[in-house]
């Protein structure tokens, strides 16, 4: 491991510190930047994840594709735990903090709006960082792919009905050009692209040989792809900046169950995995599935239903802050518990 990926948990830290110091410094450029967005999806933002993604692509070999359909408990554990246990486990939490533990502390439309935002963030299983945290643990790039796409199939038509069940709102619009742009920037662009570089690389040596001309080339992507994770921490943070300094309370409160929930969803899905005997190239992604978000997604439907200063909106917004920190910890945790699974 370089200096970068060794100690990645204090780059990050600093990028946070960087984000918010910087968003407060000069907040019309972070304000002209968050302006470049078409659909909710911020295109600078996109951008730096398709650079983290992109490494990922290319070693997706499509022909070993068809094999990953032989080994359907990884599948089945990522679509019962994104579709049967998460969006259920987020409203139990939300309700129970703010119904319960901070209900002298926050008024009851706000508890409402932010037990909301928090359904809205547990109904949207993760389409792009996933990727990257596949690559960070050594996750099988084929199984990672089609466990990603099965999930975007799925939530094309289980998105709406349970996210009304859970809201008791009976008329979600699914805002689909934020939903399609996101496929197509975070999984068709790179997946395209990753091919087309595979295939390159794959004719310029003998074939005994061509996994590791792969291999140089994607080590020699992997600062690059840190560059866009860490740039992409400071512009979330940066974004964000006022609001921190402004709701510090709110942010905190909101945290603690989208914090619980997110270890809580990991380590019930690592403990089936384990169970199920999954290798550890498998598991990892499996769980990591599950418990990260599709952020622009819930952001987009919080905004239209509920308006962008609700209760709702940060909720799903400190799921964002909240969540590249939190997934980091649990990359080094898969990491340092590689053993358990062999």
């Amino acid at each position: 491991m370089g200096l970068f990926e060794r100690y990645l948990s204090v780059w990050v830290g600093i990028s946070i510190i960087a984000g918010v110091i910087l968003g407060i410094l000069i907040p019309d450029t972070f304000a002209l930047v968050a302006g470049l967005e078409y659909a909710h999806v911020n295109i600078v933002v996109a951008v730096l994840i398709w650079l983290m993604v992109y490494p990922m692509m290319i070693q997706i070999d499509f022909s070993s594709i068809k094999d990953v359909g032989k080994k359907p408990k990884g599948l089945a554990l990522t679509l019962a735990i994104n579709w049967l246990i998460k969006p259920f486990t987020m409203a139990a939490l939300g309700w129970l903090f703010f119904k319960g533990f901070f209900a002298d502390w926050v008024d009851p439309q706000s508890a409402n709006e932010y037990i909301a935002g928090m359904i809205l963030l547990g109904v949207a299983p993760c389409t792009a960082m996933v990727f990257v945290w596949s690559q960070m643990t050594k996750g099988d790039a084929n199984y990672t792919l089609v466990q990603v796409s099965i999930n975007d199939i799925i939530m094309i038509f289980a998105f709406a009905p349970i996210t009304a069940l859970l809201l008791g709102v009976s008329d979600i619009q699914v805002p689909w050009n934020t939903l399609l742009i996101s496929v197509v920037l975070y999984v068709l662009l790179p997946l395209v692209a990753g091919a087309l570089t595979r295939s390159m690389l794959d004719k310029k040596v003998d074939g005994h040989h061509e996994q590791e001309n792969i291999d140089s080339f994607v080590a020699k992507l992997k600062p690059w792809s840190i560059v866009g994770l860490l740039g992409t921490v400071v512009l979330l943070f940066g974004f964000q900046a006022q609001t921190i300094l402004d709701k510090p309370q709110a942010i905190l409160l909101i945290a603690i169950p989208l914090i619980i929930q997110t270890y809580g969803i990991f380590a019930i899905a690592y403990f089936i995995a384990k169970r199920l005997k999954l290798p550890h190239n498998v598991a990892g992604p499996a769980s990591m599935i599950g418990t990260s978000n599709f952020f622009e997604l819930a952001v987009a439907v919080a905004i239209s239903l509920f308006g962008l200063h609700s209760g709702a909106a940060l909720a799903t917004v400190v799921g964002v802050l909240v969540e590249v920190p939190v997934m980091l910890s649990l990359v080094y945790f898969v990491n340092k518990t590689q053993h358990w699974f062999e």
